[in-house]
């Protein structure tokens, strides 16, 4: 098929976009590292996410930086930050916003105002989400996959580009309600936020003990970041690295008849990842290799996003806590065994 004048510029259009956004992705990743020490992986992903319209669970202890990462990124990007700490007494409007009635003081007349919340921001940060009850974590259900709310009879658009980046802490367990897994399914990754190293250690001490505090500069705007989303949609994958991608899918999964050829799955899993996981894995990858300068995907760009894609979208039995296996170790041997 030849293609238009027209389609040839927009192709030039979209490598050029690409190679602007490999030159952003490392001014990036260096200018992160003036306040953030040892997360560039976490960094990545979520950078990942945003360019893919998805969202990110955080997992990891307290101190470890997750509110400064989220705050980074959107310094970085030039996006609206909100943070919102969840707790048992947050109520949905807290979230969303609410009506109210406003008196004009002029003409005396009452009208019904709609007054925004929190969600009405680019950069959610959703802080330890599940310290607040089922009812509330439900209000970002809508948000997180319509990218609007509904009060009463309106619905309410919400800005672009909008993502959603939770925490949680892993070992504190009082008081908290376990997220659905069909909100869980919502996320596009879910990132374990590690201990830095000794050398980061240090960095980080004496970056943040000191008189001078760094900060960050715009690197990427809104304009951009919503010509960026459009072109991951816009790389091509072949059907083998579709198929490639279901496969795994399909390997973790051992009901409805299914039966997978890895033994860990078989004795481990209760129930395994959705078809969203499959779709993530592909977007993930096209962003993946728009970062490395790539307009194509490899093999190797949907297995580097997999552990993310899939860890919270593994359902294990009683078992597994047993003998203390973890979604990753089932992801790992699925991996090494579809290659």
């Amino acid at each position: 098929m030849i293609e238009t004048s027209q389609q040839i510029d927009t192709r030039l259009d979209e490598l050029d976009l690409v190679q602007k956004l490999k030159d952003a992705h490392k001014r990036l990743l260096q200018e992160a590292t003036k306040v953030v020490y040892g997360q560039e992986e976490t960094l990545e992903f979520m950078l990942i996410s945003m360019l893919c319209k998805g969202h990110v669970l955080l997992l990891g202890l307290p101190g470890l930086g997750k509110t400064l990462m989220a705050n980074t990124l959107a310094q970085m990007l030039s996006l609206d930050f909100c943070r919102i700490q969840f707790t048992p007494d947050l109520m949905p409007s807290d979230i969303t916003g609410t009506d109210v009635i406003e008196e004009d003081a002029e003409t005396g007349r009452r009208k019904r105002q709609f007054l925004q919340g929190p969600i009405f921001s680019n950069l959610v940060l959703a802080d330890e989400i599940n310290r607040t009850p089922p009812k509330t974590q439900a209000a970002l259900l809508q948000a997180m996959q319509e990218h609007n709310v509904s009060i009463g009879r309106q619905t309410y658009s919400l800005d672009e580009p909008f993502m959603v980046l939770a925490t949680q802490n892993p070992i504190e367990m009082e008081g908290t309600y376990v997220l659905p897994e069909a909100q869980l399914d919502r996320f596009m990754f879910c990132l374990k936020v590690k201990y830095p190293n000794q050398e980061d250690e240090v960095a980080i001490v004496r970056g943040t003990t000191g008189k001078i505090q760094s900060h960050v500069d715009e690197i990427i705007g809104k304009e951009e970041i919503a010509k960026l989303q459009s072109v991951v949609r816009s790389v091509p994958v072949s059907d083998e690295l579709i198929r490639y991608a279901v496969q795994l899918v399909a390997a973790t999964r051992v009901e409805n008849g299914s039966n997978s050829s890895i033994e860990m799955v078989q004795k481990y899993v209760a129930h395994g990842a959705s078809p969203r996981a499959s779709q993530y894995l592909i977007l993930g990858a096209k962003a993946k290799a728009l970062l490395n300068g790539r307009f194509h995907v490899s093999k190797n760009d949907i297995r580097e996003v997999a552990q993310a894609v899939l860890r919270h979208r593994l359902i294990l039995n009683f078992r597994s806590k047993a003998d203390k296996v973890d979604a990753d170790q089932i992801i790992s041997h699925i991996l090494n065994d579809i290659k």
